[in-house]
């Protein structure tokens, strides 16, 4: 690069205004537009919606000012590496120079990709991604809520292929898709459908795009309000290859806006085809019932009145019969009882004979056996004072009584 001549001669005095303006011209003059390369940090939004931040790399930093309204289709973050083209100026009131920015874009698809795989791992691991998270679609909804721009070319594809498959009433909220604003109105279209309560399931959509284009559908404000909503959802975002971070929160991800219609409609044929063969299966149920009914009824053999009355005539013949054995049995086991009672007087004669004898007898041989029998041979019992037999000449007891068989002699 050639370094310019200098204008300013080394006699000239100027003001410090006056200074600080010619140095502003010099570099609004060399840099009407200019691409810098760099990380960003130190960013803080103040409260009239512009932004400031510092760009730097190893060598050096330099102050950025994004004005309200300037389009900016990511998350702006600290660390985050980027491409601002805008203008380089100077702000006299701190003697520093600055960068405004018209445009800010990440530095390549591998920044972009980096961002959103973090992003990604943040919030599975807040279990917003969840296979249990996952609500079913409605078989046939009657109303479907779209949030997509209303000029878009994903929102006339919605409604062509709903007229075509199965025409139902769709509720569209308005949103930009593209922009510093597209996350939010996405996610306020989640909201609003969830507050009023007025569709049955919803469409998140919006057509084919670069990276950056579709960058706004990987917002966390996005995701969260998708992952948080009690009607389904159902993304079509950009083209088959396109994943955004909402689609893994979605209940149904399709490739595009047209599948995402698909996805919550059925077609007219599909259900006339379904119908046809619930009809098929009915009939067939049905026609079997029936036949096994018939069978049923078939195999009834109903008998004749005579023939009933004979079959219980003859039940009770047998009943009759089983109580006459059961009876003449009972009879014959109280013959037996009554013949033995009428035996007991003869049974009880016999005992009374052999007691009497068995009592004569112990008697006898208590008579034979007793010592008075003994005294009537001419024995006698010679007793002491306590009336103890004396049975031996060397006891020291004296005789006090001589008992015989006739009485007792005392001595």
């Amino acid at each position: 690069m050639q370094k310019p001549e200098p204008f300013v001669k080394p006699d000239m005095i100027f003001s410090v205004t006056d200074a600080s303006a010619l140095l502003k011209n010099v570099v609004e003059t060399a840099f009407p537009v200019i691409k810098i390369r760099g990380e960003l940090s130190q960013i803080t939004r103040a409260t009239s919606g512009h932004m400031y931040m510092t760009i730097k790399d190893a060598g050096a930093a330099m102050s950025v000012i994004i004005w309200r309204g300037t389009p900016v289709n990511f998350a702006l973050s600290d660390g985050l590496e980027v491409i601002i083209t805008g203008r380089l100026t100077t702000y006299p009131a701190r003697s520093n120079y600055q960068i405004v920015a018209s445009n800010i874009e990440m530095a390549g698809v591998g920044a972009i990709l980096k961002m959103l795989e973090e992003r990604k791992q943040k919030l599975a691991a807040e279990g917003l991604f969840d296979a249990s998270r996952k609500k079913p679609l409605p078989k046939l909804p009657t109303t479907i809520g779209v949030v997509t721009s209303p000029t878009g070319a994903a929102f006339q594809d919605i409604q062509n292929r709903l007229r075509e498959r199965f025409p139902v009433r769709v509720i569209l909220y308005p949103a930009t898709v593209q922009g510093q604003t597209a996350a939010a109105e996405v996610a306020a279209g989640v909201k609003y459908f969830n507050r009023a309560k007025n569709v049955d399931v919803i469409i998140v959509a919006r057509g084919g795009g670069s990276l950056e284009d579709l960058l706004p559908f990987s917002e966390e404000i996005v995701v969260r309000a998708v992952a948080e909503s009690e009607i389904p959802v159902v993304t079509g975002v950009g083209h088959e290859p396109d994943w955004m971070l909402v689609d893994f929160a979605a209940d149904y991800r399709a490739p595009t806006p047209t599948g995402a219609a698909e996805a919550v409609v059925p077609t007219k044929i599909s259900l006339i085809q379904d119908l046809d063969n619930l009809w098929h299966r009915l009939s067939s149920n049905l026609t079997t019932r029936i036949t096994n009914a018939r069978n049923r009824i078939e195999s009834i053999n109903i008998k004749s009145p005579r023939q009933m009355v004979m079959e219980r005539a003859q039940r009770l013949d047998d009943i009759t019969r089983t109580l006459g054995i059961i009876i003449n049995a009972k009879m014959v086991d109280a013959r037996r009882k009554m013949d033995a009672v009428a035996r007991m007087p003869d049974i009880l004669n016999n005992k009374m004979i052999n007691l009497k004898r068995s009592i004569e007898h112990s008697g006898q041989m208590l008579n034979s056996l007793g010592y008075k029998n003994v005294l009537a041979r001419g024995y006698a019992i010679a007793r002491a004072a306590d009336n103890t037999i004396i049975s031996s000449a060397n006891g020291t007891k004296k005789i006090t009584s001589i008992e015989f068989a006739d009485g007792i002699a005392h001595i």
